[in-house]
């Protein structure tokens, strides 16, 4: 029996050094906004009101937070070690994104209150996490992701 060797693509790396970098920012701005609270959120230039949204998120939306950006850093780096489980990974972080822009522009005021920088930025996140989750996907298709 034999078996057939999969090189690594070079793009492999590429993608999965970009998705790591991209994700860990969103994991030092949870864990920043969590442990630093109003005075890091502040210095990131938002407004009192900003603040106020984000320090009465109920707990469950918290918690999608938590796991959009976990579940998205775990996807990148699992990516990296060529491990298939990196767009099961990434979909979940991708859904958890989800509810929360539907949880800002559906069911709060949260897309008023952050204004359209925010609405830009939500779309070139959601964009990225697409893209992360399909090539993941693609790479785990192809047998490269393990």
């Amino acid at each position: 029996m034999t078996e057939t060797v999969i090189r690594t693509p070079w793009h492999l790396w590429l993608v999965g050094v970009i998705a790591v970098l991209f994700n860990a920012i969103g994991v030092f701005d949870f864990v920043m906004s969590m442990t630093r609270g109003a005075a890091y959120m502040a210095g990131a230039g938002m407004t009192p009101e900003q603040i106020a949204h984000y320090q009465h998120l109920p707990a469950w939306m918290t918690i999608d937070w938590a796991v959009g950006v976990f579940g998205a850093l775990t996807g990148s780096v699992l990516i990296v070690l060529r491990h298939r489980l990196a767009w099961p990974a990434l979909a979940v972080s991708l859904a958890a994104f989800l509810v929360s822009v539907a949880y800002t522009y559906l069911l709060s005021d949260g897309g008023r209150i952050m204004g359209p920088q925010m609405a830009v930025m939500s779309a070139v996140i959601a964009g990225l996490l697409a893209v992360f989750t399909a090539y993941a996907w693609w790479m785990t298709r192809r047998g490269v992701l393990r």
